[in-house]
C-alpha cells in the first residue's frame, strides 16, 4: 500500500492555531504584514436558505439558519507572494461559523493546490490565515481555529453561469448564477462594502456536498455567491 503520510511542511504547524477567546493565549496568530497580491474569482455555497444576509449587512445580521456552514473556492488568475508566482493556483476552504460572521469564532480548513511550490504553499496559508495582512488581515480576528491545512488536487471549473469545485470526495460543489430580467446580466449586488469585493453575483447550489473534518453538509438549493476579487497586501 502506498504511503499516504504527508510531509510535516504540508500541515499547518500547531503553533499557528489560535484561540480568539483568550487574549493572552501564546498560540494566538499574529499578523506579519508583507507583499502579496491576488486577482481572480471567489465563489461559495453556504447553509443559508435565501441569499446570504452577510453581504448586505456586512456580517452583522445572523445567517438564516443561525449558523454559517460553507465552502469557498478561490481561483487565482494572477498573483504573487513576496515575488513567488501564484498565477493559476486554486484554493478551497471549509468554513464553520457558529453565528454572525462579524462576531468571529470561525473554524477553517484550507486545501491548497498540490501544484504549488513550497513557498507558494506557505504564502497562501499566510494569506488565508490573515497573517500576511492586507485584504485578508481581518481573518486574524475572525478565525479562532485552523482545523487543518494540506495540499490537495483542487479542481475549479468556470463555465458560463456555472461554477464548480472538486476536492476528491471531501468537497464536491456546484453552483449556478440566478437569472436576471436581462439574460446577459445575472442578479447581483453592486457597489457594496463587502470585504470580498463590491460586486456580488447571486447564485444557488445545485449539487454541493462537504464530507471532511467531521462535517457532513449538503448545500443543494442553498445560497451561493460569486465575486471577482482584487486583493493585496499592505506593502507595495
Amino acid at each position: 500500500m502506498a504511503d499516504k503520510t504527508r510531509a510535516p511542511s504540508d500541515r499547518l504547524p500547531i503553533s499557528q492555531r489560535i484561540n480568539q477567546r483568550m487574549e493572552s493565549n501564546p498560540l494566538r496568530r499574529k499578523m506579519k504584514p508583507t507583499e502579496w497580491a491576488i486577482k481572480g474569482e471567489l465563489f461559495l455555497n453556504c447553509s443559508c436558505t435565501v441569499f446570504c444576509p452577510c453581504v448586505v449587512s456586512l456580517g452583522a445580521h445572523p445567517p438564516t439558519e443561525g449558523h454559517c456552514h460553507a465552502w469557498m473556492a478561490i481561483a487565482i488568475d494572477e498573483g504573487h507572494f513576496e515575488g513567488e508566482d501564484l498565477s493559476g493556483l486554486n484554493v478551497g476552504l471549509l468554513v464553520d461559523i457558529p453565528g454572525r460572521m462579524a462576531e468571529g469564532n470561525w473554524r477553517v480548513a484550507a486545501y491548497v493546490d498540490e501544484r504549488s511550490t513550497q513557498k507558494a504553499y506557505n504564502g497562501l496559508l499566510q494569506i488565508f490565515s490573515g497573517a500576511a495582512g492586507g485584504t485578508t488581515g481581518l481573518f486574524t480576528m475572525l478565525v479562532s481555529e485552523i482545523i487543518g491545512a494540506e495540499r490537495e488536487k483542487v479542481e475549479i471549473v468556470r463555465e458560463g453561469t456555472k461554477r464548480g469545485i472538486y476536492i476528491g470526495r471531501k468537497i464536491q460543489g456546484e453552483i449556478e448564477m440566478m437569472a436576471g430580467k436581462s439574460p446577459d446580466h445575472p442578479v447581483m449586488v453592486s457597489n457594496s462594502k463587502y470585504w470580498m469585493g463590491p460586486d456580488i453575483i447571486a447564485a444557488q447550489g445545485t449539487k454541493s456536498k462537504v464530507r471532511d473534518y467531521g462535517r457532513v453538509w449538503d448545500f443543494g438549493g442553498k445560497s451561493a455567491e460569486i465575486c471577482p476579487i482584487d486583493w493585496k497586501g499592505p506593502k507595495p
